[in-house]
């Protein structure tokens, strides 16, 4: 599958001629930080005008956490921006900055479990996004192992040895209905199948109604004289 990602950054969008491009998925950005106020501007302008062409999404929240427990806070804003909406594809994590690096790899991973598990307890097929050389010096291997990843490798043809599910290969991508360049991606699995599958990112599965059963007992009280009775009366 042929995909794009895009912010604010990318400006208004006509999805109906990216679409037409042959784009088959998108990754869209919900926002970033730990404020409701950071949620993306132009997220819900993005949204509706994908889901109205077809195209299946997935959403990203960009990362400034320092601490595991800011990490959390960021979990909780993303959920509150994305709750209600139905994606068909993955919703990642993203942990990009330089001084969340240079807190080194323990507490780099620390801060990927603490938001990944939070999302992935409300009922998300949660992802991680990162590049070749953050998944191999930062990233710890039981989140890799765990959790899908989105490699970032700007390249023609990535050695990045690890699994992944989509390969962001470009970010100076030309699609038709969106102005200048766009990051563009690769999807190996079949993610919406998968997600719908499992009832997850808004595809709640619909309880099977319990069936009707008729009443077979009943609670009676029998007054004989001065004295009360209560029992159980059994259908025959």
């Amino acid at each position: 599958m042929k995909g794009i990602d895009v912010s604010v950054h990318n400006g208004d969008i006509d999805w109906g001629k990216v679409k037409a491009d042959g784009i088959d998925f998108a990754i869209i950005r919900a926002g970033f930080g730990r404020l409701e106020k950071q949620k993306d501007e132009k997220f819900e302008q993005n949204y509706a005008g994908a889901k109205a062409a077809g195209i299946p999404i997935g959403a990203y929240w960009y990362s400034y956490a320092m601490s595991p427990e800011e990490a959390e806070l960021e979990a909780d804003v993303f959920l509150s921006v994305i709750k209600g909406k139905q994606f068909e594809m993955p919703v990642y994590f993203d942990l990009e900055e330089k001084k969340q690096f240079d807190l080194g790899k323990e507490q780099v991973s620390a801060i990927m479990r603490a938001f990944l598990k939070k999302v992935e307890s409300a009922s998300y097929f949660v992802g991680l996004y990162g590049s070749a050389s953050s998944l191999t010096t930062h990233t710890a291997d039981d989140i890799k192992s765990w959790y899908t990843i989105w490699l970032a490798h700007w390249i023609d043809q990535t050695n990045y040895s690890g699994a992944y599910g989509i390969w962001q290969h470009s970010e100076k991508g030309k699609v038709a209905g969106i102005n200048g360049n766009v990051d563009l991606d690769i999807c190996y699995k079949d993610f919406p199948t998968i997600i719908k599958g499992k009832g997850l990112n808004g595809w709640g599965k619909t309880p099977t109604p319990a069936p009707d059963v008729p009443d077979t007992e009943v609670s009676v009280t029998v007054q004989i004289g001065k004295d009360s009775y209560k029992g159980t009366l059994k259908k025959v």
